[in-house]
């Protein structure tokens, strides 16, 4: 008898992952991450700011922001929480309130312990390389992880010198 084994799918040439060193234990992390007064704050590139509608995290919870871009653009989210582990990762779906979003990626944050500092991980697998690239291009998903972690860092400061 032959049995087949089924291997993970290469998702590399779509895959954004980003990671930093924060200044701040794992649960002041998890905690401004996951409650809307603190990430109304942090969340996004520079210049934008946020509404939160609802922000529900547990295992299929729902967190609804309308960013407002700098550019005077509203861009609605829509992110369904599939797996919450406090305080030690996330795991969502983040699209908007389109059916099937074509859009729709999957994300997964680790927050690691490392002493009184957190690596704090975000992995995102898109639904293809094209729209990986498409992001990355029309969006500058890059740049813009990278100013959303220093907003994340400096409120982190803040909260920790108060």
């Amino acid at each position: 008898m032959i049995k087949e084994s089924k291997t993970a799918e290469d998702t590399t040439d779509r895959e954004l992952i980003v990671s930093r060193l924060l200044n701040a234990p794992r649960e002041l992390v998890f905690k401004v991450w996951t409650s809307p007064k603190h990430v109304a704050k942090w969340w996004g590139p520079d210049g934008f700011t946020n509404t939160v509608q609802e922000m529900d995290v547990r295992p299929g919870g729902i967190w609804r922001v309308i960013m407002h871009g700098p550019n005077g653009i509203d861009y609605p989210n829509k992110i369904i929480y599939t797996d919450v582990v406090e305080p030690e990762r996330l795991v969502y779906v983040h699209g908007s309130d389109i059916g099937n979003d074509p859009d729709q990626f999957q994300t997964t944050v680790t927050f690691e312990a490392k002493g009184n500092k957190t690596l704090l991980t975000m992995h995102a697998v898109f639904v293809s390389a094209e729209e990986f690239n498409r992001v990355v291009k029309e969006y500058g998903a890059l740049e813009g992880n990278r100013q959303t972690l220093n907003r994340l860092e400096e409120l982190l400061s803040k909260i920790q010198e108060s």
